[in-house]
């Protein structure tokens, strides 16, 4: 505080309201190969309805449906569209280019030049062959096949009059000429009125109405690339805008038309798959906590484990079996699955969880039934319990384990099986008659004896140590001393004391003073607090004693 030369009055507020605040902890993270939509790039997605607007229809049925799964139960997946190094946009010009999202847009295209046509697709893949776009202005739009999808006829803006230019104003429509975005050929997906060929021209709301950015900044399909050739669009002010030539057809007669092509898929390698999950592995960039794995190959699974879930160590990853340890397996299921476990994921973490399989589901989209891998819908039975519960409470057993979009399992294991998948951490799913197939097991991969090795557990300190490390950050650069270790500890002990009211712990215990703050810490400008918790733990085995006693027998002199 300022000291005063002169009497005086001097107000100031210190906020010591600090609170230790709510932390996300359903939210799920997943690469895979889709259809359309960004790649590259973190996207998020909170239904089935958004997964196909954004990404379309199912191209790999495993990995759209493991998406799919999971916002069954939960409403926020960031999602990572993965493809292979032949992958391109279709454009005007008709052969493919690469662009895989916005930031590669503006680094290299956004300001025209490129010999690749006037507009390209947004994302790669063939969906973008589907697609045609039309500019129609005032002297086109007589006979045009799409003029009764607008009020009126383009004509000359207001801000074009005041610059001195005319006939600056035009229609865009977007065609979807093959249906593969809206499932019935030639239907306009996007049209935009009263666009301007006029460089910064502006609506009265503000809004920039430069067709350019229109295009840019307002379609979900569709790239500016250059101006159409032998015209003057995008004159900055004084100019006469031509909008009567047509290249190569006769003045004043149709719209322009331009078809989009070259558009191509290409299936992602292994290393494309991790360098897509990859993009997850910065804590202070994107938030997840259920990392999903879908079919992906024991490579990919172990690069997520080690390169993002150890490497954040706040989020949990959720793996299968491969199908074919399950399906048709002429052997032993139980041992394959636990083969896998312990040869091709030779992990020892209590940052992953395995179960045992896949299930069949319908694939409306397509009218038939797929095979499925489980991960998505433990990872999904996690984010619904923490929804209903807390998310220190088990996600497996009756009461919150049952599983959504199931026509069977593809391998139900038995009491014997479940117990040798059990013991070696893998999570039995099973079918029980009259209640439905469930999650059967709450373990994680850790192989030590320990806390540790239950779900509810390791994310109860998942929650604590990232909820009480944010709120920690705020005590950077103040003063060790006591005000500040005691406002640490009253911030910390409300908190724990409000979970263990809703039973993730039995008890705990806040240090946080002298004896770990020595003056040895303080000279190292470090500030030390020690948290011990008592964590809850979920039943995993009831013993039932029956005793059946003489009918003389008082139950007063039968031991408790």
């Amino acid at each position: 505080m300022a000291f005063q030369l002169s009497p005086g009055v001097l107000v100031a507020e210190k906020d010591l309201t600090n609170v230790i605040p709510a932390v996300s902890t359903s939210a799920g993270a997943f690469a895979g190969y889709f259809n359309w939509g960004p790649v590259e790039e973190i996207f998020t997605v909170s239904s089935e309805n958004e997964l196909r607007k954004y990404f379309g229809l199912p191209l790999n049925p495993t990995d759209w449906f493991t998406a799919a799964n999971f916002l069954a139960y939960g409403n926020n997946l960031q999602l990572v569209r993965a493809v292979g190094s032949a992958a391109e946009n279709a454009t005007s010009e008709g052969s493919g280019v690469y662009i895989p999202n916005r930031d590669a847009y503006e680094a290299t295209y956004a300001n025209g030049g490129t010999p690749n046509g006037d507009v390209a697709a947004k994302y790669p893949g063939l969906y973008g062959n589907s697609l045609e776009v039309q500019y129609a202005d005032a002297t086109s739009f007589t006979g045009w096949e799409y003029a009764s999808f607008f009020d009126g006829a383009p004509g000359t803006s207001a801000q074009a009059t005041a610059a001195g230019c005319s006939n600056d104003e035009l229609h865009i429509v977007v065609v979807d000429t093959l249906g593969r975005f809206s499932g019935a050929a030639n239907t306009v997906v996007e049209r935009f009125a009263f666009a301007s060929k006029q460089v910064g021209n502006k609506l009265a709301d503000g809004t920039n109405n430069y067709y350019k950015e229109v295009l840019n900044q307002q379609s979900q399909y569709i790239w500016w690339m250059n101006h159409p050739s032998g015209r003057n669009w995008g004159a900055l002010s004084g100019t006469a805008f031509d909008g009567t030539e047509q290249d190569g057809q006769a003045a004043g007669q149709d719209a322009l038309v331009l078809d989009l092509n070259g558009g191509n898929l290409a299936t992602p390698s292994t290393g494309d798959l991790q360098d897509a999950y990859s993009l997850f592995g910065n804590k202070e960039i994107v938030d997840i906590s259920l990392v999903l794995t879908g079919g992906h190959a024991a490579a990919v699974v172990n690069h997520v484990i080690d390169n993002v879930a150890l490497a954040r160590l706040d989020c949990v990853v959720f793996l299968s079996p491969p199908l074919a340890a399950v399906y048709n397996n002429a052997g032993s299921e139980a041992a394959d699955v636990v083969e896998y476990r312990q040869t091709d994921i030779n992990r020892n973490t209590s940052y992953a969880v395995m179960d045992s399989g896949w299930k069949r589901q319908y694939d409306r989209y397509n009218d038939q039934y797929i095979n499925v891998p489980l991960n998505a819908d433990t990872a999904g039975l996690c984010a619904r319990t923490d929804q209903t519960n807390d998310a220190w409470w088990s996600p497996a057993g009756f009461n919150r384990g049952q599983l959504k979009n199931i026509v069977k399992l593809v391998w139900s294991p038995d009491q014997t099986e479940r117990d040798t998948l059990y013991k070696n951490g893998v999570n039995p799913v099973a079918t029980f008659p009259g209640e439905g197939t469930l999650l059967y097991g709450d373990k994680t991969l850790l192989a030590k004896p320990s806390a540790f090795d239950r779900i509810n557990v390791r994310r109860l300190f998942i929650v604590l140590e990232k909820a009480i490390a944010t709120a920690a950050k705020y005590q950077l650069f103040e003063f060790n001393d006591v005000f500040s270790r005691a406002q640490f500890r009253s911030m910390v002990e409300p908190f724990l004391r409000d979970v263990r009211g809703r039973r993730g712990i039995f008890d705990f215990r806040v240090v946080c003073d002298e004896t770990n703050n020595t003056g040895e810490v303080i000279d190292r400008n470090e500030f030390v607090a020690d948290i011990y918790i008592k964590p809850a733990r979920s039943i995993n085995f009831i013993y039932l004693n029956f005793v059946a006693v003489r009918t003389s027998v008082s139950f007063t002199e039968v031991g408790a």
